[in-house]
């Protein structure tokens, strides 16, 4: 009869430093929402949005109602991170990159994790390539990553074609669970040398990692952490509620 895994090994923040960079990784690869910065960016920029009057009343109530069925079990994840971009459509994509950044600047930049900033910076001095692959949308995650320097053309997110300005209900890519490994195979990344995730939608690209890193990892992932053998970072800002 099996006992099954103990927790996994929690890193220290100078021995997960180490880990990182022992060897200095070529290719690195972040989520976002969770791990460079916590809490849901994506839920909270539809929330904002909503309220601040950027969705019309149909379609406000349309993905509330898509959303309460995704919190039951009736939507998937894929199908709910796709139509929370789709919902823009219509409105101008220069309209929503200007209310992302006000929506970052004001509810997620005090939530950046500071060890993870200065981690991908110093990945960045020591000339790895680094991307971000996220299901929240494109124009959130952009705005956001700027913060660690990682530019537009370094992002995988859930996005949308754009016509002559407008958004469309077009859907490029929706980077979640096997689509993140799907998405980093395509670009021609099937084997990253460092890979850090915080969900169980992340286990996938963690999977591809040569050294996968889960950081601030929910229940679902620290479970599968336990059970492969990766030891676990939790950054100082949500260190207390894995210590009690």
């Amino acid at each position: 009869m099996s006992l099954g895994a103990g927790p996994a090994v929690r890193f220290s923040h100078q021995e997960f430093r180490h880990a990182v960079f022992s060897p200095a990784p070529r290719i690195a690869v972040f989520d976002c929402d969770g791990t460079l910065w916590d809490g849901d960016a994506g839920l909270g920029f539809m929330t904002w949005s909503i309220e601040a009057g950027l969705l019309s009343r149909d379609g406000s109530d349309w993905i509330d109602a898509r959303h309460r069925l995704y919190r039951q079990g009736e939507v998937s994840e894929v199908e709910i991170c796709g139509e929370m971009v789709q919902v823009y459509a219509s409105l101008r994509d220069d309209e929503l990159r200007r209310a992302a950044a006000r929506y970052f600047s004001a509810h997620v930049e005090a939530q950046i994790f500071p060890e993870m900033q200065s981690l991908v910076s110093d990945l960045r001095a020591a000339g790895a390539d680094i991307w971000a692959v996220s299901s929240t949308n494109s124009w959130v995650v952009e705005e956001g990553v700027r913060r660690f320097g990682i530019g537009p053309e370094r992002v995988m997110a859930a996005s949308v074609r754009v016509h002559n300005g407008l958004i469309t209900s077009d859907l490029i890519d929706v980077p979640t669970d096997e689509g993140k490994a799907v998405v980093l195979r395509r670009i021609g990344i099937p084997s990253p040398d460092v890979v850090f995730g915080n969900s169980i939608h992340d286990a996938a690209m963690l999977e591809m990692a040569q050294r996968p890193f889960p950081v601030n990892p929910s229940p679902a992932l620290a479970e599968i952490a336990a059970q492969r053998g990766w030891s676990v970072f939790y950054p100082e800002a949500v260190l207390a509620d894995h210590t009690k």
